[in-house]
């Protein structure tokens, strides 16, 4: 898998409330990032806290990519996107919806040199309110 498709099997995995927290690379010195809309994860632990908490909380995502640009060199890739963003938080039933960019950085880890994020960021122009 490349990194682009990576990316998409990560949209994927979103849209089907699979677990997320395997597309991060596992780090030891809490160097992999990840920002959402509303929070900032550092580390693998606190991301796949995060990730699991967010899981459990949201329904029904809508995760439709528009303008995915990625780039690999020797190891490592970047990458930008415009993706409209929807979800049910199951707590409240509120339907979320937003139009999002996404940009972060991957590297191929492991033996098998799979690709998996290093660094995330998730923004909205949207006024996000109360």
């Amino acid at each position: 898998m490349n990194a682009a498709e990576t990316i998409a099997a990560y949209y994927a995995a979103l849209r089907a409330d699979e677990p997320l927290g395997p597309f991060f690379a596992d780090d030891a010195d809490r160097s992999v990032v990840k920002f959402g809309i509303s929070e900032q994860l550092v580390g693998t632990g606190a991301i796949g806290t995060g990730l699991r908490e967010q899981t459990e909380t949201t329904a029904d995502w809508t995760v439709e990519s528009h303008a995915l640009r990625v780039t690999e060199r020797e190891g490592y890739a970047w990458f930008s996107d415009a993706v409209d963003l929807c979800w049910t938080d199951t707590e409240g039933t509120v339907r979320h919806e937003y139009d999002t960019r996404w940009s972060g950085t991957l590297e191929a880890t492991g033996e098998a040199r799979e690709w998996q994020f290093v660094g995330m960021h998730v923004s909205t122009a949207d006024d996000l309110g109360e």
